[in-house]
């Protein structure tokens, strides 16, 4: 063959390139060029839009108070106050951490499910009426972990829709099986995430005793807490292995002893392996209340949130005061302990082939859940003209912008040191470091400054990744400051925005649901209806381009090879 006709025919292989590739394939310059100097094609219109199936929610959004835990009561003597929001903590739990389990009788305690033990309140040394001696026992507790037994995940606690990672928590000392009922995988109210808030009065005379249930070794330090470095019998007493004592082995226990002089909030967490064991959710607050006369404090709040029972500093200053601890997690970490019930291979991934420099965390949560859920209990309930005391803990690995709507907050204290009047400030952006604790003063006076008004205000961290849950927004720790007049009779906010159903649905956060399908009827963001017909074009298209470039490569080839003899 002549070089001319190898030439044309070269240059028919490239046309037949350019006729079967897609036209929309074409680099945008040589579209416009084709369009020149031939018009413009025919329109393609593009696939219809899916429609998909209705929306599945598992439950309600705010499932019913069949237990009457949302009202005022008072149990065992105790004074509970009403909870404004859908999912209260269990009263009969608040009412046992005032008086102290030791005092509740049996059958009240079967309500709270806790042991006798669980926080024993002894005498009162400087006779001011409350009791100066406590005795606080505390297990380790594994939620969504595996079972040999079963491929359902054990002690189930739900983050957020579907989302039920594995979880490791300090918890009261408890009786009973872990969870609900002998039907259910759900665990009891009284085992969740976060780690409960411990609260004491300043100078009570205070042991917490570790009683280590879990399969993997473990300690306590009280950060911030004062607290001497060894006990009355000179054992190690900061929680440190490396410069304190030996970590408390499966099986065994620990009990570490202090009497807190300065009032504020502080932080405890494992410190055995802490930049795994922390983030697994071995941590939680710990409250030092100023000393008053008759002051029972509520030694635990589990949930955080509300807290139900008061200390006197906190009714002589504000009219409502909330626990709010961020945390953050990782799935990668998760998935390890469901992988394997062997501690050895637990371990080996967890502490050996984790790393946490190299991993990003993938859910955020306020208390111990995230959007939507949070909405059921998270939420800063209030009234206007009151003042309202946040207690906030970041917990978590990254920087928290905590963004308030509708507000400015004042930061009273830092690390559990109160600031003078002159260097208070006031914004609407807070930033909180890891394991910082910042106590802020919302004040609900519609003044154009400190609030706009009523409403259902959103509360969330500004950092983009703290809004999301794997990935998928609207999740992460997105609350809301809302107004009673706001609420529903159920405790639910009265929301104006997109319909909430898909946010309930668990394949929202497996990727499977738009983004946007609770405010889209016309489908403009939904699926494309990719049908067979229109597969088959696209598989036909790519297929003849394939053969035409593997063509005119051959002959490619052939022109080198001839040329070159």
């Amino acid at each position: 063959m002549s070089i001319r006709s190898q030439v044309l025919l070269l240059g028919g292989v490239v046309l037949l390139i350019l006729m079967l590739v897609p036209f929309q394939w074409y680099p945008k310059s040589w579209r416009l060029i084709y369009d020149q100097w031939f018009g413009a094609v025919e329109y393609i219109s593009p696939s219809d839009s899916l429609e998909l199936d209705s929306v599945k929610v598992a439950e309600d959004f705010c499932p019913p108070d069949t237990k009457g835990w949302r009202q005022a009561q008072t149990i065992a003597g105790i004074q509970i106050d009403s909870s404004p929001v859908c999912s209260p903590d269990n009263p009969y739990a608040v009412a046992a951490f005032v008086r102290g389990t030791d005092k509740m009788s049996a059958e009240l305690l079967m309500q709270a499910r806790l042991a006798s033990d669980a926080v024993v309140k002894g005498r009162d040394l400087d006779g001011d009426g409350d009791p100066d001696e406590i005795h606080i026992r505390l297990e380790v507790i594994e939620l969504n972990g595996a079972s040999p037994d079963t491929e359902e995940l054990m002690t189930q606690f739900e983050m957020a829709p579907g989302v039920k990672p594995g979880i490791w928590v300090f918890a009261p000392k408890s009786v009973g099986m872990s969870t609900e009922n002998f039907v259910s995988n759900v665990a009891h109210s009284a085992l969740r995430l976060p780690s409960p808030v411990i609260r004491i009065e300043q100078g009570d005379v205070v042991s917490i005793t570790l009683e280590n249930s879990h399969y993997m070794p473990h300690t306590i330090h009280f950060h911030g807490v004062d607290h001497p470095f060894l006990d009355a019998d000179g054992e190690g007493n900061d929680g440190v292995p490396a410069t304190s004592e030996l970590p408390v082995m499966p099986g065994s226990s620990r009990t570490y002893e202090m009497q807190p002089r300065h009032p504020g909030t502080m932080f405890y967490h494992c410190h055995v392996q802490p930049q795994v064991h922390v983030m697994m959710g071995l941590q939680g607050m710990f409250v030092i209340e100023e000393n008053r006369p008759n002051n029972q404090v509520q030694t635990f709040n589990i949930g955080a949130g509300l807290v139900r029972h008061r200390s006197k500093a906190s009714t002589e200053s504000y009219d409502r005061e909330y626990d709010l601890h961020y945390q953050t997690l990782h799935r990668e970490l998760s998935e390890h302990v469901q992988s394997s019930n062997d501690p050895r291979v637990v371990s080996k991934l967890m502490h050996r082939e984790f790393n946490p420099a190299t991993s990003d965390p993938d859910y955020f949560t306020l208390n111990g859940l995230s959007f939507p859920l949070t909405l059921r209990e998270a939420l800063i309930v209030t009234r206007p003209n009151e003042k309202v005391k946040l207690r906030v803990l970041n917990g978590g690995s990254e920087d928290i912008a905590l963004h308030t709507h509708g507000h400015k907050v004042t930061i009273s204290h830092y690390d559990g040191v109160e600031q003078t009047v002159q260097a208070r400030i006031t914004r609407d952006v807070v930033s909180i470091a890891p394991a910082q604790r910042l106590d802020l003063v919302l004040d609900t006076t519609n003044d154009g400054l400190h609030s706009y008004g009523e409403g259902v205000w959103l509360m969330h961290d500004h950092y983009p990744r703290g809004v999301t849950t794997d990935g998928i927004g609207p999740g992460g720790n997105v609350s809301a400051i809302v107004y009673e007049n706001f609420l529903r009779e159920d405790g639910w906010p009265k929301v104006s925005g997109a319909d909430l159903a898909p946010y309930f649905d668990e394949n929202f956060y497996k990727k499977k649901i738009p983004v946007w399908r609770g405010y889209d009827p016309d489908l403009r963001f939904a699926e494309m209806n990719n049908s067979f017909l229109v597969k088959m074009k696209l598989a036909s298209a790519a297929a003849l381009g394939g053969f035409a470039m593997g063509l005119l490569l051959n002959i490619l080839f052939i022109l080198a090879g001839r040329l070159r003899d």
